[in-house]
């Protein structure tokens, strides 16, 4: 079996992720998504830097560079091109699509009945600031991010008429969300292929609670709800492996505000001593195998 990783540089999760594969004796190539070439007619090819990306068994997807929407289209119709030709893409191409979009994922999330902050998403500055003085006191985020950068809480209306402002000049899209006072801890989940793998508590200094951002960490036994609204928010999604974070109100109320489908685990791994790396590694053989059985079977062959 042959493996490819897609990053852009190296790193801690990289390393975690190549070990793992090696140590059961899987060969790792690494490539990056901006170094994609695709040939179409006379046979199908997809390469990165040189290397033949369909002669691989599976791929696990752990970045995809901002850029133009034209960059963007072509880098996700490569993988669902590699997804067609037999290659196991983790995660998929389309629950990639789904996360990417921080509306689209509060909407999906909250059509399934999972509670979620109060939210309005728009173009227009005058609907912004409706939004802003209806609730109040608002966290305003990028459709698309990670690591709790970009994020601002705004609760006076001078600021807000500001940031607004600037906002549109720059033709952003306003996804405004009821802030939730949650005493600055977030719960973050980690779903691996259906199953809750480890739970943590993360407690900043302000309102923010990143591991990224010095978010001191705790491991926890989720709630039964918690895992319960992980897993579903997982499978609604079509994730292999989550993180999925949870607000709790202080009223109790228990709000999902993020499913991130190219997750960190350093944090996680940290303070709860698992490997996440060979759980994601354990999922990735197990897809990869099935996936090839039921092809052989489509084929009219045997199993291997």
């Amino acid at each position: 079996m042959t493996v490819g990783i897609l990053r852009s540089r190296e790193g801690w999760h990289i390393d975690q992720l190549e070990n793992a594969l090696k140590g059961r004796g899987i060969e790792v190539v690494k490539f990056s998504i901006t170094d994609l070439l695709l040939s179409i007619g006379g046979g199908a090819k997809i390469s990165s830097g040189g290397i033949d990306l369909t002669r691989l068994d599976a791929i696990i997807v752990r970045i995809i560079p901002l850029g133009s929407m034209e960059q963007l289209m072509f880098r996700i119709n490569a993988l669902h091109r590699l997804e067609n030709l037999g290659v196991r893409i983790i995660n998929r191409p389309s629950a990639i699509e789904q996360t990417v979009d921080k509306s689209y994922t509060s909407h999906l999330l909250s059509d399934a009945g999972i509670n979620t902050p109060e939210t309005v998403v728009c173009e227009r500055f005058d609907d912004a600031m409706a939004a802003f003085i209806r609730m109040g006191d608002v966290v305003v985020k990028p459709l698309s991010g990670s690591c709790g950068l970009g994020i601002a809480r705004i609760s006076d209306k001078d600021i807000a008429y500001r940031v607004f402002r600037t906002m549109e000049q720059s033709r952003f899209v306003y996804y405004i969300q009821k802030f939730v006072d949650c005493g600055g801890r977030s719960v973050r989940i980690f779903v691996i292929n259906g199953k809750v793998t480890g739970a943590m508590t993360r407690t900043g200094s302000g309102w923010k609670a990143n591991f990224s951002k010095q978010a001191a960490v705790a491991p926890r036994e989720p709630s039964a709800s918690q895992a319960k609204n992980a897993l579903r928010a997982a499978k609604i999604l079509g994730l292999d492996y989550a993180g999925v974070d949870f607000l709790v109100g202080d009223n109790g109320s228990e709000y999902v505000i993020e499913v991130n489908g190219i997750p960190g685990w350093k944090g996680l791994q940290k303070t709860t001593g698992v490997c996440i790396a060979e759980k994601i590694i354990d999922c990735v053989a197990y897809e990869t195998i099935e996936a090839k059985q039921n092809s052989r079977s489509r084929a009219g062959g045997m199993p291997a």
